[in-house]
């Protein structure tokens, strides 16, 4: 497995990485893992089901019975489509949260590592280079401000017709830049050998091209 290329694309809250990653994805005919939708649709099973958001261990267990895929944007869990579901707030917020347990990460580890597959990988979310493909060939820590940030979740969020407070998502995402940051287990950071690219004042396509000629460039050699 470690012969099939991955590209990681790690990086806070709505720094845009999401969107970055299935575009280049596409561009190169590869796989697509949405780590944070996994936390998203732990959260959701376990909102769901009633289970405490506090029990590690029942968490834990919930995370590794994901019966989980993706079709382009679509997330299926156990052959249901939540793509809109996962993306309430509500359920961001809990994610946030539970992916502090170390027993839930490790639970997903095997499941995030299940979709390296050829022709290659292109695998966003926050420990993606650190911890789950260290040995990836291109790796990518892409960021922008929190302002820029909460910009873009706020118009994300009116366009699919949640309701939406700016100052609500400037407290939620440094709340959750603080958490993901500062935990005991695979903090988000940037890998070792990754490139940055901060898109606070640049479109998407501007970082989409950037990446591939990134990846080009490893291709050539």
């Amino acid at each position: 497995m470690r012969s099939v290329p991955v590209i990681t694309i790690d990086g806070p809250t709505a720094s845009g990485k999401g969107t970055v990653a299935s575009r280049v994805a596409a561009h190169l005919g590869f796989a697509l893992l949405d780590s944070g939708a996994l936390y998203r649709l732990t959260a959701l099973s376990a909102l769901e089901a009633g289970v405490d958001l506090g029990n590690e261990a029942a968490l834990a267990e919930l995370a590794g019975r994901l019966d989980v895929r993706f079709e382009g944007e679509r997330v299926l869990l156990s052959g249901r489509e939540v793509s809109r579901d996962i993306r309430v707030e509500t359920v961001g917020l809990a994610a946030s949260k539970i992916a502090t347990f170390p027993a839930v990460r490790e639970a997903l580890v095997v499941l995030q590592q299940g979709f390296r597959r050829a022709p290659g990988l292109v695998a966003d979310g926050r420990d993606m280079g650190t911890v789950i493909f260290p040995d990836a060939p291109l790796k990518v820590f892409l960021t922008a401000s929190v302002e820029a940030r909460a910009a873009r979740r706020y118009k994300q969020l009116i366009e699919k017709g949640f309701p939406a407070n700016m100052d609500d998502l400037l407290r939620d995402l440094r709340e959750r830049d603080a958490r993901d940051t500062q935990r005991a287990v695979a903090p988000l950071k940037p890998a070792e050998g990754a490139h940055l690219l901060d898109t606070s004042n640049m479109g998407i396509e501007p970082a989409v091209k950037q990446v591939l000629e990134w990846y080009q460039s490893l291709s050539a050699r």
